[in-house]
């Protein structure tokens, strides 16, 4: 009897790894029922033509944001005491004390965070947030769909989400196994893992190490080395268009070399437009002595800013802007929704240039998949003002410590350097491609391309104990 799993996405962030790569069609010819538990508006049945179950209550208990935000800070608090740093509480937003509601919450926040930053309170602070999403519409509606569809496993999508977590309750207390799959790279470091599941799905035994440190809630036996969907793309040449298939697509000049500038969200680099007009600038002066070189500007999914626009237009002489292929199913950030498109335009955009320039992106392990480097800008703007995040201190967190050496990429820490830096790398001089696969391994794992069929064999030992 074919077992039944339901793929349960709280929100879209899950839809790019587990619904719009091969991982469903790998599952069914391991002889799986897959169902997408769905709380998100975007419509996998319409869309997709998958087997769906939506989930229409979105409703939270009303203390549950206190006590998520409060233990996030918690545990950054115990993890700089505990490992002896001082970088974990950067990972912190402040919080709003405007109007009422956000006034008495985030102080609220602060009480629990001042008086119950160690392992007592977190403990405290874990079980209120059960106690509370138990009582909520969302747990009764989970658990009777549950009971109707009678699932053998729940695989969650995403462990951050306050939208996840009556749900994983709701299976657990049917005796339901559960688990949960890490999505990024810096999930556990940052302590935004909320959900607590039965299995933990993990890109490589670094973030298995990872998350047995961070989380010691969690068995070593309960942690499953997987890799992630995340990159298998990649590594398919049959999404790959010709050189000059693509370069017509996009109205390339086929007499330029391409850079890419793969732009970040506002919180990230708030002043990540100045970084591309520096390259801009750099490729203009270099035209001027005889290259010919263009910049495929792709911007953050997620960016909805019009920072960029001055720009783009005074650059258009060497910028071609090409946007993602991700399309908004609703207005906050987890409610823009990738396409298998994408994933095409994304692997040529990675073979058909000569390097990517960003700050702090995980862009490095895509444009080492195509053994391309990675540029890192690390340099002050003069724009940058008190109340203006430094983009600097990105590279100072925890996850950026994986890279083997600095040599994992190419780094430009003064602006007058950038010109003879993007001469280098054009010119073969310079290159992070032998250290950045090196980083790719630690991070990614060594087998990128098995990831689903990992998971999915992980899943079939999980179900025959």
């Amino acid at each position: 009897m074919k077992k039944n799993i339901f793929i349960f996405l709280p929100d879209g962030v899950g839809l790019r790894n587990f619904a719009l790569t091969s991982f469903k069609d790998i599952g069914e010819k391991n002889g799986f029922d897959i169902t997408y538990w769905n709380n998100t508006p975007f419509s996998i049945n319409e869309k997709l033509g998958f087997n769906e179950l939506k989930i229409q209550e979105k409703s939270l208990n009303p203390l549950t944001t206190v006590y998520t935000r409060a233990r996030k800070r918690m545990e950054l608090n115990v993890f700089d005491r505990k490992f002896n740093e001082i970088v974990y509480n950067t990972y912190n937003f402040p919080q709003s004390y405007k109007g009422l509601t956000n006034f008495t919450k985030s102080v609220m926040v602060d009480v629990l965070v001042k008086f119950g930053s160690n392992e007592k309170g977190i403990k405290f602070v874990r079980e209120q947030i059960k106690k509370g999403e138990r009582s909520t519409n969302k747990y009764k509606e989970s658990k009777k769909q549950l009971e109707e569809h009678k699932p053998d496993f729940v695989f969650c999508t995403n462990p951050r989400p306050t939208q996840a977590i009556a749900s994983i309750l709701a299976a657990q207390d049917l005796g339901i196994p559960t688990g949960t799959f890490i999505f990024s790279w810096d999930n556990l470091p940052k302590a935004t893992t909320l959900v607590e599941t039965d299995y933990y799905f993990v890109w490589s035994k670094h973030m298995k190490k990872e998350l047995l440190m961070y989380c010691p809630y969690v068995n070593e036996n309960q942690v499953l080395v997987t890799g992630t969907p995340q990159f298998e793309s990649h590594f398919d040449k049959s999404l790959l268009q010709t050189r000059e298939e693509f370069y017509k697509t996009h109205n390339l000049d086929l007499n330029k070399k391409y850079i890419c500038y793969s732009g970040d969200d506002i919180v990230t680099s708030p002043l990540d437009q100045y970084y591309l007009e520096d390259l801009a600038l750099s490729v203009r002066e270099l035209n001027k002595v005889g290259y010919s070189l263009g910049i495929i500007y792709r911007k953050c999914p997620v960016d909805f800013t019009d920072r960029y626009d001055a720009v783009l237009e005074n650059y258009k002489d060497v910028i071609v802007n090409i946007d993602p292929l991700w399309s908004p199913v609703g207005t906050s950030w987890n409610e823009i929704m990738p396409t298998k498109e994408d994933f095409a335009l994304q692997s040529n955009i990675c073979e058909y240039t000569e390097f990517v320039g960003n700050i702090a992106s995980s862009m490095v392990f895509d444009f080492s998949a195509h053994n391309k480097s990675c540029l890192f800008f690390d340099y002050e703007q003069p724009q940058l003002k008190k109340g203006i995040r430094d983009i600097g201190q990105n590279y100072k967190y925890i996850h950026f410590r994986s890279k083997p050496s600095e040599a994992a990429a190419l780094w430009v820490r003064d602006k007058k350097d950038l010109k003879t830096i993007v001469k280098d790398i054009v010119d073969g001089k310079i290159s992070s491609v032998k250290e950045s696969k090196k980083w790719f391994d630690i991070v990614v794992g060594p087998e990128p391309t098995k990831a689903s069929e990992k998971i999915w064999d992980s899943l079939k030992s999980i179900l025959k104990k």
